[in-house]
């Protein structure tokens, strides 16, 4: 099995992506329509675990691969057999023989790839957005940037290229991640890249609106921002559940709010505590 690409992450401090990740708590839910977008970034959370020892499991092994650089591999190898022993491996969903109640999903390989991309991609995101607000003074220009192969979705490749600045409100929505096993980063620019480079400014100012979004296969929606792409003419929207930015929905208060002086200040202030 691939492992996530994260080479953009070479030189983020991960204790940036790691203080994200272990500031969570634990939410249960059964779907993962139940626990929705921003709530993601304050609590842990698998579709179907409805046991905290199991899913203690999980984040203990996503929070050591953060450490480690742990690869897929490695964090299956880890979780298989404590999921086989209490007897969440596999697939089908997990009845109580005496009441017949379904209380749980087995996880096999495939969910666990999902899970281990989607968290460990959300962690490295949440981090890098922190040190790069704290050093927007410097580099005010935020470039969106898709990996462009044939995996990359249509919608995620008509931004690659695009510039807006650091505290346009386009940031607060489509930060990636953008879906699942989105592969999209940010890269910073200054006024001098932006000249150097020939890099056009664009802006969501007029351009941002709330539809309802399909959540589910039964036609139950759910309201979420979309951009109005003036370049494309298409309207670009992140998949269910993944329009927010997971690094400032984490952390109090809204940093994006605040001048990147002031931001610098707080994040030096918090890692020292």
């Amino acid at each position: 099995m691939a492992t996530p690409d994260l080479s953009y992450a070479i030189g983020l401090p991960p204790e940036e992506a790691i203080r994200y990740f272990e500031s969570k708590g634990f939410a249960i839910g059964f779907k993962w329509q139940d626990v929705w977008a921003e709530a993601h970034a304050k609590a842990f959370t698998v579709a179907g675990v409805t046991k905290l020892d199991v899913l203690t499991d999980i984040r203990d092994a996503l929070s050591d691969a953060l450490k480690n650089g742990a690869t897929l591999a490695d964090f299956q190898l880890r979780l298989q057999p404590l999921l086989e022993a209490k007897g969440w491996w596999g697939k089908g969903r997990i009845i109580d023989q005496a009441t017949g109640e379904i209380y749980g999903k087995r996880l096999n390989p495939r969910r666990l790839e999902t899970i281990f991309r989607t968290n460990m991609q959300s962690a490295y995101m949440a981090g890098r957005f922190q040190t790069q607000l704290a050093s927007a003074e410097q580099r005010p220009f935020w470039e969106y940037v898709a990996v462009m192969d044939s995996r990359t979705r249509p919608a995620h490749r008509s931004l690659h290229g695009r510039v807006f600045r650091y505290d346009d409100p386009f940031w607060r929505t489509f930060y990636p991640p953008n879906g699942w096993n989105c592969r999209c980063r940010v890269r910073t620019r200054s006024a001098r890249d932006m000249e150097q480079l020939g890099l056009f400014e664009s802006s969501s100012e007029g351009r941002l609106e709330t539809v309802e979004q399909p959540i589910d296969r039964q036609g139950n929606t759910k309201p979420a921002v979309a951009f109005n792409d003036p370049v494309t003419g298409k309207r670009f929207m992140s998949d269910a559940g993944f329009g927010f930015n997971p690094g400032q929905a984490a952390y109090q208060p809204d940093l994006s709010r605040y001048p990147p002086e002031l931001v610098q200040q707080y994040l030096l202030e918090q890692s020292a505590r």
